[in-house]
């Protein structure tokens, strides 16, 4: 089966699915290809700061999430041996340090807004696996698999948004520079104690980041840095020992851990790196978000980063005038923001024990 539209856009996580929208608000016509058959596929940035905030805002988009549920930070916390020695507080003027805001409650406005516009489409269960070049080199459309079957979409402009592992920038032969930061991440998911306030709160154990994340709907995430490629050699270990750390340093937790974290099945891990790639985009094709800067977990600017992505391309791209889309101007306007946040990243990386030193 073939389309045809102006642009196709690959991958609907946040950034692709708000792209998807501002365009198809313009009245350019767009396709929003997913991989997986449902939007409800967890991804592990689902905190809001001012800058989402207020570009979501913007677009008339906040106060529809706000009433499907969402949860506002009142407080980051540092603990030691089981007890809070610093607490920060949020500015006034923002009100709070980060908002969670879970995945299905983001995506599903996002597709809701752009469904209310008939240059938008989307296709679950898609996935790419080539695209289609002109006789002069110049990107013009995808081969995908939808359901199993084959289909042809050819487009003015392809947009990858699919990715810290994106088909679109593999497939276009962008280049990308990863940078290892040393350690990787488990995440776990357990329920919230009744009295537990919206909070992050922070722990040294070993020398290593422990952070709890309240969330939305009664949930704590739990985030444990560990040594880079050591999760094959820790899982040997005994699982008790390991564990009992995380309730030593938040007595509060020992009952719903014990419930809900019974061996090393039950954490999720992430291959920690950051990314960057030189050209953002070419004869064709423009990246966004992790597809073009994959961000560490650190200072949750991952979900930040790809929506303001996609608020400034969105700007840039108009009805007549897709193919002189100018790459540089994009590149340009973005990269040296997301080379700070990264530079950020890694200093609070380097500096979190210091947080500490008056305890320890």
């Amino acid at each position: 089966m073939n389309y045809k539209v102006d642009v196709c856009v690959v991958g609907a996580g946040p950034g692709g699915a708000l792209l998807a929208y501002l365009l198809a608000k313009k009245n350019v016509s767009v396709l929003l290809l997913e991989q997986h058959s449902a939007v409800g596929k967890a991804f592990r940035g689902e905190h809001l700061n001012e800058e989402g905030e207020a570009i979501l805002k913007e677009h008339g988009l906040f106060e529809k999430i706000e009433q499907l549920g969402l949860l506002r930070m009142e407080k980051l916390e540092y603990w030691h041996k089981g007890e809070p020695f610093k607490t920060i507080l949020p500015d006034p003027q923002v009100g709070h340090l980060g908002i969670h805001v879970p995945q299905k409650h983001l995506l599903s406005i996002l597709l809701e807004a752009g469904e209310a516009y008939p240059a938008f489409q989307s296709m679950m269960n898609t996935r790419v696996v080539e695209l289609l070049k002109d006789d002069a080199g110049f990107y013009n459309g995808v081969r995908a698999v939808k359901d199993g079957e084959e289909i042809f979409i050819e487009s003015q402009l392809i947009i990858g948004a699919d990715g810290r592992y994106s088909t679109v920038r593999k497939k276009a032969e962008i280049d990308v520079t990863i940078r290892k930061h040393g350690f990787d991440l488990l995440w776990a998911r357990i329920p919230a104690p009744a009295d537990w306030e919206p909070s992050i709160r922070m722990a040294l154990i070993d020398g290593k980041q422990l952070s709890l994340f309240t969330q939305a709907q009664g949930f704590i995430q739990i985030g444990w840095n560990i040594e880079e490629g050591s999760f094959p050699q820790l899982r040997k270990q005994p699982f008790t020992p390991f564990i009992d750390q995380l309730t030593e340093a938040f007595p509060q937790l020992e009952e719903t851990v014990h419930n809900h974290i019974q061996s090393w099945k039950d954490f999720v891990l992430l291959d920690v790196y950051s990314s960057t790639s030189e050209s953002w985009g070419k004869n064709g094709v423009a990246l966004i978000g992790d597809a073009v800067h994959t961000m560490t977990p650190t200072g949750a600017f991952g979900l930040n980063s790809a929506l303001k992505d996609a608020d400034f391309l969105a700007s840039l791209i108009d009805q007549n005038y897709i193919s002189q889309l100018n790459y540089m101007e994009c590149a340009n306007a973005r990269k040296k923001e997301v080379e700070n946040l990264q530079e950020i990243q890694v200093e609070k990386e380097q500096a979190f024990a210091s947080n500490f030193v008056v305890v320890v």
